[in-house]
C-alpha cells in the first residue's frame, strides 16, 4: 500500500519544464478566438485539401487549400508563412478550429481601401485579367480598372501587362455593393505633380543636377531628374560636332548636367552638358592668327565648301573658291572626304560671329607660278584632252592647269569642228603659244609642232609673185584662197575682176583653182592679200611680150584678146563677159 501511495505521489510531481508547458496551455485557453475575429497564425503543414495553421491555441486551425489559390490556379503558400486568418468555427471536426484566409483578406483589404480613399492615397494591385472595357485588378479583393484610365504608352513592356503590379488611385468605392473602381493615370498624374513641385523647387539656372537618360532621339536626350524630365538638346551636348546623341550618351546612363532654363507652368527644363566645360571660342583669339598654317579634320561637306574642325568646338570653313587654284568650280566632294586631315591657312577670324575662314589652296604653292618657272612660250608639253567645244579643245597639262587649243591651231587643214581630229581622253603633245600665269591663261597649238608654214610662205614667195590658189571660202567682201596647206590669202572684192563684182557667190565656187598675184604680205600679223585682177593683167602683159618676140608661129593681137576674154568671169545678169 505504501509502495502504491509512493508511486502515485511520484506521478503527481512535475518537472519545471512540464510546469511551464502547463501554464502555456492554460494561457492559450484564455486567448480570445471568438468566431469572426481576425488573428495571425503560422503555417505548419500543407495538405491536399487543407492547410494546418498554428494560431497559438491549444489546438491548431485549418484553412481550406482553396484560400491559397491565385487567379491562375497556383498554390502560393509555404510552410513557415505567417498569415492573417478569420475564425469561422471554434468547434470544427476532429477538434480543429476552422479558419478563412480569404475572409480575413477581404476585411483587411476593405479597411485599407477605405483608408486610402479617405486620405486620397494609393493602393497596390496586380492586373489579373482583361475584361470588356478594362481590366480586373487584385487589391485583396477584385477591383475594376477602366481602359481609359491606363495609358499603355506610358508603360514599358505593355504588350503583356497581365500579372504586373502597379499603384492605383481609387475613383469609386462602395462597400455595400462591393464596387471598387481604380485609375492608373490619376496615380501617375498625382506622382508627377508631387515630383514637379519637388524638382522645380530645387532648380536654379546654372545649377548642376544629376539625372538618368530615359530616351534618346535625333534632336537630343530626355533626362529624368526625379519624376520630371528635362531636354538635353543635341546642340548642348558637345562643343564639337556630333551627328547623333547616341555618339555620346546611351539610355539608362547617369549624367550630371547643368540647368540652362526652366518654366514650371509649361513643365519645360532645358539642360546642358557642354556648358560644364569652357567655351573654346573664348580662347580662339589667343590661339589662332591670320596667315597661320594649321591642320584640321574635315567634318562636313556642302555645296559651297568644307567645314574643318581645328579643335573640339572650333570649326572653320573652306569656301569652294579656296579649295583649289583652278578657276573652275569643283565640288568639295571631288577633292575632300569626311574624316580627312588637311593642312589649311587661316584667312580670316571673326570671334563675334564664331567664324573662321580657311584656305586649302593657300597652303600649297600656286601651280601657275611653278608651271611658269618650268615652261616657257615655245615649250612642248604633253597632256590629256578634257573637253571639246565648237571653238577648240582643252588640254590638261597638270593638276589644276588646262590650256586651250583653238580650232585654228589644231591642224593646218581647215576643219569644221575639233572633234574631227581630237577626242576627250586622248593624250597629245602641244606647243605653248602664249603663257599668262597672272590671268591663268595658256594658249596651245598642235599644228605648230609641224613647223610654222607661214615662215615657209614668207621665205618662198614675195609681192608680185603669181601663184595658183584654191578657193576655200566665199564671203561677202571677197574670197579666201589657199596658198599652201593651212595658209590662206584674201582676194578682196576690188581685186576679183576688172569689172565690178558685188556678189562673189555668183561668179566663184569653192575648190576652184585660179591664178592670183600676191599684192601685200604682213609677216607680223600673218596676212597675205591676193588679186585675181592683177594676175590676169600680168599674164596678159606677158602674153603680149611673147607676141612681140620672133616666133615660128605667128600670134596675132586678136588671138591674145580672145584668150583674155575667155578667162574673164561671166556676168549672169547680162550673160556677157
Amino acid at each position: 500500500m505504501d509502495e502504491l501511495r509512493s508511486k502515485e505521489q511520484k506521478e503527481e510531481e512535475l518537472s519545471p519544464e512540464d510546469y511551464i508547458q502547463l501554464i502555456e496551455k492554460y494561457q492559450c485557453s484564455l486567448k480570445d478566438i471568438s468566431e469572426g475575429k481576425i488573428i495571425q497564425g503560422k503555417v505548419i503543414k500543407i495538405g491536399q485539401t487543407d492547410v494546418l495553421v498554428d494560431i497559438g491555441y491549444k489546438t491548431e486551425g485549418i484553412v481550406p487549400i482553396a484560400d491559397f489559390t491565385d487567379w491562375e490556379g497556383k498554390i502560393f503558400v509555404n510552410e513557415g508563412d505567417v498569415i492573417n486568418v478569420m475564425v469561422i468555427n471554434t468547434n470544427y471536426k476532429d477538434g480543429y478550429i476552422l479558419l478563412s484566409k480569404k475572409k480575413a483578406q477581404e476585411i483587411i483589404a476593405w479597411n485599407e481601401l477605405e483608408k486610402a480613399y479617405s486620405h486620397n492615397g494609393w493602393v497596390k494591385g496586380k492586373i489579373i485579367q482583361k475584361v470588356k472595357n478594362g481590366y480586373t485588378i487584385d487589391v485583396g479583393i477584385k477591383a475594376f480598372l477602366p481602359k481609359s484610365h491606363i495609358d499603355l504608352r506610358k508603360i514599358k513592356n505593355s504588350n503583356n501587362i497581365i500579372g504586373q503590379e502597379f499603384k492605383f488611385k481609387i475613383l469609386k468605392l462602395e462597400r455595400k455593393t462591393k464596387t471598387v473602381i481604380l485609375s492608373y493615370n490619376l496615380y501617375l498624374q498625382d506622382e508627377k505633380e508631387k515630383a514637379k513641385r519637388r524638382v522645380f523647387s530645387n532648380l536654379e539656372i546654372g545649377k548642376l543636377v544629376k539625372g538618368k537618360i530615359t530616351t534618346i532621339t535625333n534632336f537630343g536626350a530626355f533626362v529624368d531628374l526625379g519624376g520630371i524630365e528635362g531636354l538635353l538638346h543635341i546642340n548642348d551636348m558637345s562643343w564639337g560636332r556630333i551627328s547623333h546623341p547616341s555618339e555620346i550618351f546611351k539610355e539608362g546612363q547617369e549624367v550630371e548636367v547643368i540647368v540652362l532654363n526652366f518654366n514650371e507652368e509649361e513643365e519645360r527644363i532645358s539642360l546642358g552638358y557642354k556648358q560644364k566645360m569652357p567655351d573654346p571660342w573664348e580662347s580662339v583669339e589667343g590661339k589662332y592668327r591670320i596667315g597661320q598654317r594649321i591642320k584640321g579634320k574635315v567634318v562636313s561637306l556642302a555645296d559651297f565648301g568644307a567645314f574643318v574642325e581645328l579643335e573640339e568646338g572650333v570649326e572653320g570653313l573652306i569656301h569652294i573658291s579656296d579649295l583649289t587654284w583652278s578657276r573652275k568650280q569643283i565640288h568639295p566632294k571631288k577633292i575632300l572626304s569626311t574624316g580627312d586631315i588637311v593642312e589649311v591657312v587661316i584667312l580670316d577670324i571673326n570671334v563675334k560671329n564664331r567664324r573662321i575662314s580657311l584656305g586649302l589652296k593657300q597652303a600649297r604653292p600656286h601651280p601657275w607660278k611653278i608651271f611658269a618657272e618650268r615652261y616657257k612660250e615655245g615649250s612642248i608639253i604633253r597632256g590629256k584632252i578634257t573637253k571639246i567645244t565648237d571653238f577648240g579643245a582643252f588640254l590638261q597639262v597638270q593638276d589644276e592647269i588646262e590650256g586651250l587649243i583653238h580650232i585654228s591651231d589644231i591642224c593646218w587643214e581647215k576643219i569644221k569642228h575639233p572633234s574631227e581630229v581630237l577626242q576627250v581622253g586622248q593624250e597629245t603633245e602641244a606647243l605653248i603659244l602664249k603663257l599668262d600665269p597672272k590671268n591663268q591663261k595658256l594658249s596651245l597649238g598642235i599644228k605648230q609642232l609641224e613647223g610654222d608654214k607661214w615662215e615657209e610662205v614668207f621665205k618662198k614667195y614675195k609681192i608680185g609673185d603669181i601663184i595658183d590658189v584654191k578657193i576655200t571660202r566665199i564671203v561677202n567682201f571677197g574670197v579666201f584662197a589657199e596658198i599652201l596647206t593651212g595658209i590662206e590669202g584674201l582676194v578682196h572684192l576690188s581685186e576679183l575682176s576688172d569689172e565690178r563684182i558685188d556678189n562673189p557667190f555668183q561668179y566663184f565656187s569653192e575648190g576652184e583653182i585660179k591664178p592670183a598675184m600676191i599684192i601685200k604680205m604682213n609677216q607680223r600679223d600673218k596676212k597675205i592679200a591676193l588679186s585675181f585682177k592683177k594676175a590676169q593683167e600680168e599674164l596678159l602683159k606677158k602674153e603680149y611680150q611673147k607676141y612681140l618676140q620672133p616666133s615660128r608661129k605667128t600670134v596675132t593681137l586678136g588671138d591674145i584678146l580672145r584668150t583674155k576674154l575667155k578667162n574673164l568671169p561671166l556676168n549672169e545678169k547680162t550673160g556677157k563677159k
